[in-house]
């Protein structure tokens, strides 16, 4: 009797020591040091920008756009600057290529607030579209009427804004189906000839929270997933950091996974692929403790064993 009670008892430890090893993964996950930036990043080139945005075109060129303006950018700028390069080093300044004074159609603004706020420049179905919003008065896209990306653009819809709140982007599927992605995780698919949303749009939502970030939402999809990405200030280290969050799924609408933080300092920043295949975030400085701050700038990211997003 008291060997099979021996026996018991270790058998019940053994048990009880898998289960600790088999929780082991999670915990150590969920206890991981934050991500680090590039201990040698510097910005691309010395102007004030920020929401910073690339794209690849389609003969190997980058552009690059955000927000510009200083210092009164928060109520005016001009509209929409944007800069190009062959090799992701030298940027070569395009100017505006769409201004208040030239293009402006429902986006005229009303008294002191007449600002674009975080341009983002797509390829997709073809031809150039700028992503973008108001300050204060909703978002739009434009398109380019020759094809080029320096323009000149038209608002495919230009009675009003396309949706309400701030923070545009677009996301072309590998099926051909555009998604125009704002705020906070808000989502609509495009209609076929980009003329408006084809359908209700709906707010997507990681498993852990009410929202990835609460602004600066973009997607991108690498090895068949989807990442959602947003912007949002987080506590770290006694001080308020403006982030990079990130939740991931197989579908384009869900279920994602949990939020977590992939880019310290990177809040409001976009991911790209090079002509190489290497994926890239763009990253401005927001916070106390970037490592500069409201200044273009990218590095090279990539997917861990866990299948998180996280600079290289």
């Amino acid at each position: 009797m008291k060997l099979i009670i021996a026996v018991a008892l270790v058998m019940s430890i053994v048990s009880i020591i898998r289960a600790t090893a088999a929780e082991q993964p999670a915990t150590a996950a969920a206890a991981a040091p934050a991500p680090r930036l590039p201990a040698d990043l510097k910005p691309l080139f010395d102007y004030p920008v920020r929401d910073t945005c690339v794209c690849l075109g389609p003969d190997g060129t980058y552009y690059l756009t955000g927000t510009t303006g200083h210092p009164t950018w928060w109520q005016t700028n001009e509209g929409i600057r944007m800069w190009k390069s062959k090799n992701l080093k030298n940027w070569e300044p395009m100017g505006l290529v769409w201004s208040f004074e030239k293009d402006a159609t429902w986006q005229k603004g009303k008294g002191k607030h007449r600002a674009i706020w975080a341009p983002e420049i797509h390829y997709v179905k073809g031809n150039f579209y700028f992503a973008y919003c108001v300050n204060y008065g909703g978002t739009g896209i434009l398109r380019s009427t020759t094809g080029k990306p320096e323009g000149p653009y038209e608002d495919i819809k230009k009675d009003g804004p396309l949706t309400a709140n701030i923070d545009a982007s677009l996301f072309a599927d590998d099926d051909g189906k555009v998604y125009f992605i704002w705020q906070n995780g808000m989502i609509a698919r495009m209609k076929d000839d980009m003329t408006g949303l084809a359908e209700e749009p709906r707010l997507l939502k990681p498993s852990n929270k009410n929202h990835v970030g609460f602004e600066g939402a973009a997607m991108a999809k690498i090895n068949g997933r989807y990442h959602l990405i947003c912007a949002e200030f987080n506590k770290r280290d006694g001080v308020s950091t403006y982030d990079c969050m990130i939740a991931s799924a197989a579908s384009i609408y869900g279920p994602y996974g949990e939020a977590y933080l992939a880019v310290p300092h990177g809040g409001h920043n976009m991911l790209f692929k090079d002509v190489k295949g290497q994926w890239w975030s763009t990253l401005f400085g927001n916070d106390d403790k970037a490592p500069f701050k409201e200044r273009p700038a990218i590095l090279p990211i990539l997917v861990n064993d866990a299948g998180r997003i996280q600079p290289k």
